[in-house]
């Protein structure tokens, strides 16, 4: 089919979480192509992956013969190609303040705990894992006070982060609170954002998209 949409992803991928989210929430097809971030040094190294994205990163999304890349532009596309169910308000104000939380966590968040940060922080430094765990805790912390400072008591939060459809910053906030919970980061002071994400995953679009429900997931025993 030419318009088949095809996500290259990895199970743990918070980015690839985001689009999963985006095109469930749309209703969209598509399939899943796997690609293993650690196994072999990390498939997204090899040269046929390189060819598709230089950056050497997950997600990819391929919409025909299109090759889309960044998952906050993907989720930005989906919404333009696709305009209902929309991802993004009405006003410019309301959109705006999404687009920001939304950056809040792919922008300043999660680069400083991305995978290849944590791996270079090992092989070019050899910090213990500790050392690393606390490197991410303390970011995440840092970046949820914000957010959470955003969202608190503000008349455009609802249900979600903005009004009580779920949207672009809510595909972003919930891969990010899963990030959080795996480096034991302590979630008490940031209410509203647990109380956001319990609602999110409430719904069939994000249950469907957690990490350990992907293709790829290890298998238990």
């Amino acid at each position: 089919m030419a318009d088949q949409l095809q996500l290259y992803s990895y199970w743990r991928s918070s980015a690839a979480y985001r689009v999963r989210i985006g095109l469930n929430l749309k209703g969209l097809a598509y399939e899943t192509l796997p690609v293993h971030l650690v196994r072999d040094g990390g498939e997204q190294h090899a040269e046929e992956y390189r060819a598709l994205n230089p950056q050497e990163l997950v997600p990819v999304l391929k919409h025909g013969d299109r090759v889309l890349r960044q998952s906050v532009a993907i989720l930005e596309y989906l919404d333009e190609t696709w305009p209902e169910p929309a991802l993004l308000p009405v006003t410019s104000r309301d959109r705006q303040r999404v687009r920001a939380i939304a950056q809040m966590v792919a922008c300043d968040i999660h680069p400083l705990n991305n995978l290849r940060v944590l791996q270079y922080f090992d092989r070019e430094w050899n910090v213990p894992q500790p050392e690393r765990d606390e490197w991410v805790r303390h970011w995440v912390a840092g970046g949820f006070a914000a957010v959470e400072a955003v969202l608190n008591d503000h008349p455009s939060t609802g249900d979600f982060c903005e009004g009580n459809t779920p949207g672009l910053a809510d595909c972003c906030l919930v891969p990010q609170v899963y990030n959080a919970r795996r480096f034991g980061v302590d979630m008490t002071p940031y209410p509203t954002i647990e109380r956001i994400e319990r609602a999110c995953l409430a719904l069939r679009a994000f249950d469907t998209a957690r990490p350990e429900k992907q293709p790829d997931a290890p298998q238990p025993n």
